[in-house]
């Protein structure tokens, strides 16, 4: 097993920073990524982001490259990691054992997160099984750390006669998570592109048996995988 990452000498704010830039190099790694990236990201100033890129720059997780662009150092990477590890296994135990919907998961386990134990962590682990998936469909990351991004297709970039199946979906907003419980989409739901309408970008989709018309913002939110 590899060494466990220190999580003892940071605040929640410094976890929420690692975590942050670690999700915005992951969704394109090609895509600079600098402070005010990072700020736009989490919803801070440019200064508060400045103020805490340097501090984090001093205890050797972050590093600046050529124009700014900001990178994680393995042990910045490792915190990031175990973060996302703890709360995609709260997700999953409020979802499969104390009755949270899939809207509410997200929030409480942003707080769950920042729980130091890491037996508590593998424990918890232990007592589900060692699940793969959380229930936004987003795989866990294991104990040892291996971080695995699922191979996905934003279902915007469908075109019309296309069908697919709803692998994942973006958890970072209540609102949308509870739109998507409302008109019936699961994880698993078989989605047929039935018209894509030039005037405003909008969709047409079928899925079991309910036919719905989505916005183009929304079905960027929607991850799938091709089927036909």
């Amino acid at each position: 097993m590899t060494n466990k990452p220190n999580l003892y000498n940071l605040t929640k704010s410094e976890e929420d920073y690692l975590k942050a830039l670690f999700q915005l190099l992951i969704v394109d790694s090609s895509v600079k990524v600098g402070n005010n990236q990072l700020a736009e990201y989490l919803k801070v100033s440019p200064a508060s982001t400045n103020n805490m890129v340097k501090k984090l720059k001093a205890k050797d997780y972050i590093v600046s490259e050529k124009y700014g662009k900001l990178d994680l150092t393995d042990e910045g990477r490792a915190i990031a990691v175990r973060l996302i590890r703890k709360h995609r296994l709260w997700e999953t135990f409020l979802y499969n054992y104390l009755n949270f919907s899939w809207d509410e998961v997200h929030d409480v386990a942003e707080q769950l997160e920042h729980i130091k134990s890491y037996k508590l962590i593998d424990e918890l682990d232990r007592f589900m099984d060692f699940p793969k998936r959380d229930p936004h469909g987003e795989v866990i990351p294991d104990a040892d750390g291996e971080y695995f991004v699922l191979p996905k297709t934003r279902l915007s970039s469908l075109s019309e006669g296309d069908v697919c199946q709803l692998i994942s979906v973006d958890d970072g907003s209540v609102q949308f998570l509870k739109y998507v419980s409302k008109i019936g989409l699961a994880l698993s739901s078989r989605i047929k592109i039935l018209e894509i309408r030039e005037f405003d970008n909008s969709i047409r989709i079928e899925f079991d048996n309910t036919i719905e018309t989505i916005t183009r913002k929304f079905a960027d939110h929607v991850f799938v995988k091709k089927v036909v």
